[in-house]
């Protein structure tokens, strides 16, 4: 043991010793956590203003390699919406949206894997391994991972009541999820980096919302977490402050009651499907918040709005 006038302790600024001791002080107060997540399956879907800004990207490799070097098996499902539109304008493409699903027919579909199972998958598996880890990408097509049908949807008309199917073209929702290629990274370095595109019955391409993808996955793998990265905090109440915690009721009234609206209901729904599928616990989260999967896995307040049974 050193005394105070030891070289270890008189060569090092106060200032400079204190940070070394918050750090150590932190590493330890997330001792608990890791333990508690250490050796299961965390999901994260990776999307949003996170994934087009360089050092927010840096950072979520980086943490997703921490992930696994603490005994997390991290699954990274990624999005890629406005690389698809910068492409499909590059190419003058015309792109039709419906409810917020982007209409896909055979010539987007093609730009929509190889925009999502190409460039953007590629982009983040380096990013990922340049921090030091071991990613592979894959598709929801290698491997037979996501089996899809054609997403089936009908508006109704609000003066006759009349409801109509929409052709949303190669927008696929999945049936089935193969975890057999995913149970093969099991307690590996190996992290699979996941592009939402599926397969058909005849072997057709869809295209699929991440989200969705991102939850049939942690369901099938009965993750511990499913995290959502997303451009807003998580779920707000009326008066526009952060809920930290619901539980399934308590969502399914928030929607009800219009608290839950918008393009959040459907990220609700998706976090719901999880649950009840498995998972212990989905959370909705801000990504564009420094080291975001950190502060929601290793400190006792979490970063954005849990999920659960209750």
């Amino acid at each position: 043991m050193s005394d105070s006038n030891s070289p270890i302790t008189s060569e090092i600024p106060a200032a400079e010793r204190d940070l070394w001791l918050r750090k150590a002080q932190t590493l330890s107060d997330a001792l608990p956590y890791m333990c508690q997540f250490g050796g299961k399956r965390v999901v994260v879907k990776y999307g949003g203003h996170a994934m087009g800004e360089e050092a927010l990207a840096l950072q979520f490799a980086q943490d997703i390699v921490l992930l696994n070097q603490v005994g997390i098996e991290p699954v990274v499902v990624h999005g890629g919406g406005p690389q698809i539109k910068k492409m499909l304008e590059r190419l003058k493409i015309q792109s039709e949206f419906i409810d917020g699903l982007r209409v896909t027919d055979k010539a987007t579909v093609d730009i929509v894997e190889m925009v999502l199972a190409g460039s953007i998958n590629a982009e983040i598996v380096t990013a990922i391994n340049r921090s030091g880890g071991f990613a592979i990408g894959l598709s929801g097509k290698d491997g037979n991972l996501i089996k899809c049908r054609k997403l089936a949807r009908t508006k109704k008309d609000p003066d006759s009541s009349i409801e109509t199917v929409l052709d949303l073209g190669f927008v696929g929702e999945p049936v089935e999820v193969n975890t057999h290629i995913l149970k093969h990274f099991e307690q590996s370095d190996i992290i699979p980096v996941v592009a939402p595109i599926g397969y058909g019955e005849q072997g057709e391409t869809f295209n699929i919302n991440a989200d969705t993808a991102a939850g049939s996955i942690a369901g099938a793998l009965q993750a511990a977490r499913l995290l959502m990265l997303t451009d807003v905090p998580g779920v707000l109440d009326k008066n526009k402050k952060l809920i930290p915690d619901l539980t399934i009721t308590d969502a399914r009234r928030l929607m009800e009651d219009g608290t839950i609206s918008g393009g959040m209901i459907p990220k609700i729904e998706t976090c719901i499907d999880a649950v009840e599928s498995g998972v212990e616990a989905a959370v909705i989260m801000d990504g564009r918040m420094p080291h975001a999967v950190l502060l929601e896995l290793f400190t006792p307040r979490g970063a954005g709005t849990l999920i659960h049974k209750g």
